[in-house]
C-alpha cells in the first residue's frame, strides 16, 4: 500500500507537552515499586532502555517524513517526534537518579545505544520502521494496562515515578498508531510487519530478562533467598503479565491488525482530564 492509495488517517490528538519531573535525593525508596524487589529492577531496566529506544523511533519515522502526503498523518508525526524526544529526556533524568541508587541504568543505556546503532547500519529503513511500530505496540499495551488496571497503579505507590509513568503511558496511547500508519503509508507489507514483530518479541523478552538479572546481581537484597523467591512468585499475579495483556500483544500478528482495533478513546479522555485538566495532578509540571 502506498501513500497515494492508503485510506485517510483519522484525526487524533498527539500533543507535545513541555513537562518536567524531579527526583530529589532520598525521594525514592530503593525498591520503589511498592517494595517489590524484582519489579523494581524490571521497571528500572525498562526506563534505562527508553532514551536510546525513543531516539531510534524518532530516526525511523523521520526517515520517511517527507514521503507522507496525508496532512493529518504529517501533523501526527510532528506530535509523535515531540512526545518521544520529551520521553527520552525525562527518562534520562530518572535514570540518573536510579544509577545513583545502585541500578545499572547507565550500563544498560550504553548497551542499547550500541545495539541500535548496529541496527541503523545493518537493517533497511523499512525494517527499522516495522521494528518501531512493533515496539510501539508493546509500549501502548503496557501503558494502557497501567492506565486501566488499578492494581498496576497501586504497584507504583505515590512517588514521582508513578506520575511520570502515567504521563508516559498516556502519550504512548495517544500516538500508538503513528509509526504503524507511517509504515502502511510508505508501502510496508503485512508479511514484513509480522515477521519483524516476532523477532522483536524474542529480543524484547530476552534482553529485558538478561538486564533484569544483571541488575539484580548488583543488589544485596537479591541474595536474600526468601525475599527473592517471594518476589519471583509474585510475578505470576502481575497485571502486566495477565492473559489479556499477552493476548493483546499477540493480536499484532493477525493479518489486517491496526492499533485502533483497541479503542482507547474513553481511557484517553479520563486520563487527559485527570492529569492535565484544570485540576489535573500534573498541571503544575507543564511549562
Amino acid at each position: 500500500m502506498t501513500s497515494e492509495t492508503a485510506a485517510p488517517v483519522p484525526a487524533r490528538s498527539v500533543k507535545t507537552r513541555r513537562i518536567r519531573f524531579a527526583y530529589p535525593a532520598q525521594s525514592l525508596a530503593k525498591h520503589f515499586v511498592q517494595g517489590d524487589l524484582v519489579m523494581s529492577h524490571v521497571v528500572a531496566v525498562l526506563s534505562a532502555t527508553f532514551p536510546e529506544g525513543e531516539d531510534f523511533f524518532v530516526r525511523s519515522v523521520r526517515h520517511y517524513a517527507d514521503q507522507i502526503t496525508d496532512p493529518e498523518l504529517r501533523e501526527q508525526v510532528k506530535g509523535f517526534i515531540g512526545q518521544e524526544v520529551t520521553h527520552g529526556r525525562e527518562h534520562r533524568a530518572l535514570n540518573d537518579r536510579l544509577q545513583e541508587m545502585g541500578f545499572p541504568t547507565h550500563h544498560v543505556d550504553r548497551t542499547v545505544k550500541k545495539n541500535l546503532a548496529r541496527a541503523d547500519r545493518t537493517m533497511p529503513p523499512l525494517a527499522r520502521l516495522a521494528m518501531t511500530a512493533a515496539l510501539e505496540h508493546y509500549t501502548a499495551a503496557l501503558g494502557e494496562t497501567l492506565l486501566s488496571d488499578a492494581r498496576a497503579q497501586e504497584l507504583l505507590g505515590t512517588s514521582e515515578v508513578r506520575e511520570m509513568l502515567l504521563w508516559h503511558a498516556l502519550e504512548e496511547s495517544e500516538h500508538k498508531a503513528v509509526a504503524f500508519d507511517v509504515y502502511r503509508a510508505v508501502g510496508g507489507s503485512e508479511q514484513l510487519r509480522i515477521r519483524v514483530m516476532r523477532m522483536v518479541t524474542v529480543g524484547f523478552l530476552a534482553r529485558t530478562t538478561f538486564y533484569t538479572l544483571l541488575s539484580l546481581a548488583g543488589d544485596r537484597a537479591a541474595y536474600n533467598p526468601v525475599r527473592l523467591v517471594r518476589s519471583l512468585a509474585g510475578l505470576r499475579h502481575s497485571p502486566f503479565l495477565a492473559k489479556e495483556v499477552r493476548e493483546r500483544i499477540k493480536a499484532y500478528n493477525r493479518p489486517g491488525f491496526h492499533p485502533d482495533d483497541i479503542d482507547s478513546t474513553a481511557l484517553l479522555e479520563r486520563w487527559t482530564a485527570e492529569l492535565f485538566g484544570a485540576e489535573g495532578r500534573l498541571a503544575d509540571h507543564v511549562h
